[in-house]
């Protein structure tokens, strides 16, 4: 990492895990050679920004990719620490428009109302049999299904090529797994795989935890007493921690995910400047 960049951890539950994220505060040169001399999977670089928004891009080291939540994230976590912000803002990246809200000290981004509907199929190629599941989506549709328990969800099996016969006989293109529970207290936890998307497992994804959170409201075991959970992600030696926002309206569940960006001790935050 150069002196010319900061470096995050967003929704780590402990110090490790999450995802880091490098963010650079301009947005001049050869992004994906800088993005590449960084040494981190994700690198976002402020275009330009103002008190109530941000335009971004995102590089790994060998692409520019769409938009990413946790580069959202730590890039808002890095602006906010530098100059007056409001608690509302709009993101821009990867030709997507995001609301973004601060909830808590932790910046959370809107996902959109989730639509449900209910499934019933033969999972034994998941070793799960028949039973019922859900396809929750957004913008692209996820296959749920849940598990008994945290024991249940840690010793699933990421078998990618059962994972894409299921989507392939749904029509979805992720798969979720969860129980109610986890550590820390979370309300919730989950894994996100998506071999038709080009990876296998996921260890921090705001978007498919929206789905379950719309799955829950759609099964009616959303909490009345609170529009706030933490959910705990729980990827093999990746674990993240997320916190979600939920309203149940008429066309779904209006969900925002988000949660801790915590700078890194090798970073300091740069002097603050306009862009």
């Amino acid at each position: 990492m150069n002196a010319d960049s900061v470096c995050y951890r967003t929704f780590s539950p402990a110090g490790d895990g999450g995802k880091t994220v490098v963010v650079f505060p301009d947005a001049t040169g050869d992004l994906q050679a800088r993005a590449a001399a960084s040494g981190e999977p994700l690198n976002v670089f402020v275009e330009a920004g103002n008190e109530a928004s941000l335009g971004l891009r995102v590089f790994t080291p060998t692409r520019e990719k769409g938009s990413s939540d946790s580069a959202g994230v730590a890039a808002l976590t890095w602006w906010a620490a530098t100059r007056p912000v409001s608690d509302l803002m709009t993101v821009s990246m990867g030709g997507e428009t995001l609301d973004a809200q601060l909830c808590g000290g932790e910046w959370l981004l809107r996902q959109g109302a989730v639509v449900v509907e209910d499934v019933v199929g033969d999972l034994s190629v998941l070793g799960l049999g028949v039973r019922p599941a859900w396809t929750a989506r957004t913008e692209r549709p996820n296959f749920v299904v849940d598990v008994p328990d945290l024991a249940a969800l840690d010793a699933f099996p990421a078998n990618s090529e059962a994972i894409r016969v299921v989507n392939h006989e749904t029509g979805t293109t992720g798969l979720i797994v969860y129980c109610l529970g986890g550590p820390a207290r979370a309300d919730v936890s989950f894994r996100a795989f998506g071999p038709l998307r080009g990876f296998t497992e996921d260890a921090a994804s705001s978007n498919m935890l929206a789905c379950v959170i719309g799955v829950l409201g759609h099964l009616g075991r959303l909490p009345t007493d609170t529009n706030l959970l933490k959910a705990a992600q729980r990827m093999p030696g990746a674990p993240s921690s997320l916190s979600a926002q939920f309203e149940v309206t008429a066309s779904g569940v209006e969900v925002w995910v988000g949660g801790r960006a915590d700078l890194q001790p090798q970073g300091t935050v740069l002097p603050v400047s306009d862009v």
